[in-house]
């Protein structure tokens, strides 16, 4: 009796400890992957948000249109990301429907959620570091029912560049799911602001950088279920809701939106919730 007793007693302090103490050590582990991964950002190209390894992640898939394919919960994420994007911008302006609204797509990808807002009725241009990936948007877009004419328009380039040519230019701005695979992201929101008219909604949607976001998003989603790319994402690189909402008023923006994402695994649907500890969505409107 005694040694059950003592056994039971060592296993309580084992999982206590465990409950304790890993958490601790994954957080040391994780903060220490982010200090390396800082060093390599001052040595790579301060002037370029390209990283050439996430390019090559996304332009592989063979299946971004296929809605039961490897990208099938990025084609559900637009059931709450296009209301998000559609009610952000008609709140804001008061106007009541989304046509000759000029919306930025940033990191478009093969145009999932392009087509969806331009369906909606704004006039959308979507860009891409990968031309592989705006051939197959550009390819869709033209098989597509219910798009007008080349809408959404596609380019080949990174915001970076695309500010050049069009500085205060949109009514809207949207990175989802990007600026965490950028190599500059203070580069990279600076841009994608400087595209902005004054008065202009920029919208963002990113996992936050947290232990339960790498053990959900990285560890689970990734590498056991593999409902996202393996290799997408990488800890160090991702931004919390306070550094990203910082780095906003930088670039003389207000936030007036932030909100927890979440997505259940076992309906894979997405919903809006008031946590952030895994993803979130932050609007922001730019100031005169």
């Amino acid at each position: 009796m005694r040694k059950i007793f003592f056994h039971l007693i060592l296993v309580t302090v084992i999982v206590f400890w465990t409950l304790i103490k890993v958490p601790k050590l994954l957080h040391q582990y994780l903060s220490e992957r982010r200090v390396t991964h800082e060093r390599k950002v001052t040595e790579c190209d301060e002037n370029s948000t390209v990283i050439e390894q996430n390019v090559e992640i996304f332009a592989n898939l063979d299946d971004w249109w296929n809605p039961r394919g490897k990208l099938s919960t990025l084609h559900k994420f637009n059931v709450i990301r296009i209301p998000f994007i559609q009610n952000g911008i008609l709140a804001h302006t008061g106007i009541n429907t989304l046509n000759n609204i000029k919306i930025l797509d940033v990191g478009c990808g093969g145009g999932i959620l392009s087509e969806g807002l331009a369906k909606a009725g704004a006039l959308v241009t979507g860009i891409d570091a990968s031309a592989a990936l705006i051939m197959i948007a550009k390819e869709h877009r033209n098989l597509s029912s219910g798009l007008p004419n080349s809408n959404p328009i596609y380019h080949h380039n990174t915001i970076e560049e695309h500010v050049k040519t069009h500085p205060n230019y949109y009514d809207a701005v949207v990175a989802s799911e990007v600026i965490e695979h950028v190599n500059n992201p203070k580069l990279f929101l600076k841009s994608c602001v400087e595209t902005l008219k004054s008065g202009g909604v920029i919208f963002l949607t990113t996992p936050n950088r947290t232990i339960w976001s790498y053990l959900t998003v990285i560890f689970f989603c990734e590498k056991v279920i593999s409902i996202i790319p393996k290799g997408a994402h990488e800890y160090s690189k991702l931004i919390t809701p306070r550094e990203l909402s910082e780095m906003l008023t930088e670039n003389n923006c207000s936030v007036v939106s932030n909100q927890g994402i979440i997505l259940n695994i076992i309906t894979r649907h997405w919903q809006f919730i008031k946590p952030r500890s895994l993803m979130y969505a932050i609007q922001a409107v730019k100031l005169n």
